[in-house]
């Protein structure tokens, strides 16, 4: 049966799942690609991006285990770029080049309509502009049978938590305190949502949490 799951998805100690002051700069806030270091050093990151070898072992079996079994992605516009307002052309074409790392189809929750963005390698952006619903529905169809996986940001990963719509958590706890920035679980209470941890696996850079829905 297909689920819906958060992935790979790096948090700090303290919490937060991306930095203060996104840009372009700063693509995931002021210190926030300090939560990624686990992941940017595994061989499927450095493969991914054409880096050669990178790390062994069991931060990067969790970083494979991550991309399988997915048939479509969703992300919110943060995610996508870091384009405020009404698109001005169809320039921006996401941070990653011509050959995004998803292969699949990708719904990007937006509030401004936009063609959807044919790239190499099996990607295509989607552009949402009626709701996380619609986004969902979306990706189940382009998906099935396999899972969709919500990439993030936080205030995506959030609102697809408090309308129930998450089965499945793979959180990467990094050794890192952010002390600002976006926070991903406050106000939301997992217990009454259904969640209960059942997994928990030290890597070598981070410690792999699993939350599973009853």
């Amino acid at each position: 049966m297909s689920k819906v799951k958060v992935s790979a998805f790096s948090v700090s100690l303290d919490g937060f799942g991306a930095g203060p002051l996104q840009s372009q700069e700063n693509p995931l806030g002021v210190r926030g690609f300090e939560l990624h270091a686990w992941f940017q050093k595994t061989d499927v990151f450095r493969k991914m991006h054409q880096l050669g070898n990178g790390s062994q072992g069991m931060d990067n079996d969790f970083a494979a285990k991550s991309f399988e079994n997915v048939g479509a992605w969703i992300l919110g516009r943060n995610m996508f770029g870091p384009i405020r307002g009404p698109w001005k052309d169809d320039s921006w074409k996401g941070w990653w080049g011509d050959e995004p790392p998803y292969h699949v189809p990708v719904f990007v929750l937006t509030h401004y309509a936009r063609e959807p963005l044919p790239m190499k390698g099996g990607t295509t952006f989607y552009f949402v502009t009626d709701g996380i619903e619609s986004a969902l529905k979306q990706a189940k169809n382009a998906a099935q049978p396999q899972d969709v996986r919500v990439g993030g940001g936080v205030s995506t990963i959030r609102q697809y938590l408090t309308a129930g719509q998450i089965d499945e958590l793979h959180l990467a706890f990094s050794p890192v305190l952010l002390g600002e920035g976006e926070s991903l679980f406050a106000g939301i209470h997992l217990p009454k949502l259904g969640f209960k941890p059942v997994q928990t696996t030290a890597g070598e850079e981070a410690t792999h949490v699993i939350l599973k829905r009853a």
